[in-house]
């Protein structure tokens, strides 16, 4: 099968593309607007809003993993949201029909949901809070549109919560490693449930849908469960690294005044500070979301939550 992903120089990507090379059948190909410290072979330079290059290098393709997106909380301009993760998807679609790819696997987000849901599932309204959800959420809407005129398309969708592993300076690494040195704030009581994904599942789920829904739309939540919250993941972090971990607790309310301080700060500095109000706001937000589908599909994932965290763990601070 030729696979090309976009997207495949970052995190999920490179992953993905360990994982694959590790299988028979398959011929994969790596567009990304940055190099691959790993895949430099099979990586062809080219940004996802190069409507043309793009088009040229889908040639000869049977499937598209899109991985592309501006996600971090801080980008700017805000536009580069809705022009990466809109159009970069309009783009990609376009490309693919020139070449009579039929094939997309897409990477949303459950950002889409919002913040403090009840366990949303992949039927619940979207109601995102921040400009890379509501973008993940109008390229969702693109695909809906493009599939009405291309029924015979085969669109699958996953949308994962936050995701960590090996190799990731994400919130989670940020979260762990404060934890870790024993400088962590514990911001509100802590009882707040964190759905989480294991990068090693993730690209897991994403070859498990290559191969096996080969046809008709489909969307799925991607959570690891159980669900920990974040007293549990000290606890863990704890066990783990073999260390007595100390944390001081916050009321809520400061925390979110401390956070403003640090937007002000950034905003005269111009520069970008590892806390700001939204991630306090995130980080205090029950953030958990139904997989049951997903768990229904016939996935199963090769590593437990537990054993994901302690592989990151122990790789990153050990």
């Amino acid at each position: 099968m030729r696979v090309a992903i976009i997207g495949g120089s970052g995190f999920v990507g490179t992953r993905l593309l360990e994982r694959l090379r590790q299988q028979e059948g398959y011929s994969l190909k790596n567009i990304d607007k940055a190099p691959s410290e790993l895949f430099k072979e099979i990586t062809h330079i080219a940004n996802v809003l190069d409507e043309e290059k793009i088009t040229t290098l889908l040639k000869d393709t049977d499937l598209v993993v899109l991985l592309a997106a501006e996600h971090r909380d801080d980008v700017t301009p805000v536009s580069l949201y809705y022009d990466v993760n809109v159009q970069g998807m309009r783009n990609t679609l376009k490309a693919m029909e020139a070449n009579g790819v039929k094939r997309l696997v897409f990477t949303s987000s459950v950002a889409i949901y919002g913040l403090d849901k009840d366990n949303p599932d992949e039927s619940f309204p979207a109601d995102p809070f921040n400009h890379y959800g509501k973008s993940k959420w109008e390229a969702e809407q693109v695909l809906q549109e493009w599939y009405k005129t291309h029924e015979d398309w085969n669109i699958n969708i996953v949308r994962p919560t936050v995701i960590f592993g090996e190799r990731n300076r994400g919130n989670v690494y940020n979260l762990l490693h404060q934890i870790a040195s024993g400088k962590f704030m514990m911001v509100g009581k802590g009882n707040n449930e964190k759905s989480m994904s294991y990068v090693g599942n993730v690209v897991a789920f994403i070859q498990f849908l290559i191969e096996q829904y080969r046809e008709g739309y489909h969307v799925f939540n991607y959570v690891d469960k159980p669900d920990f919250t974040t007293k549990d993941l000290v606890a863990l972090t704890s066990k783990i690294l073999g260390k007595h971990i100390p944390s001081i607790q916050i009321p809520y309310a400061l925390g979110m005044l401390g956070g403003y301080c640090f937007d002000v700060l950034a905003f005269i500095t111009r520069k970008k500070l590892p806390i700001s109000s939204v991630r306090v706001k995130k980080f205090c937000a029950v953030t958990k979301y139904d997989s049951t589908k997903m768990r229904d599909s016939g996935f199963v994932p090769p590593y437990t939550l537990e054993e994901g965290l302690s592989r990151m763990l122990k790789a990153e601070f050990l």
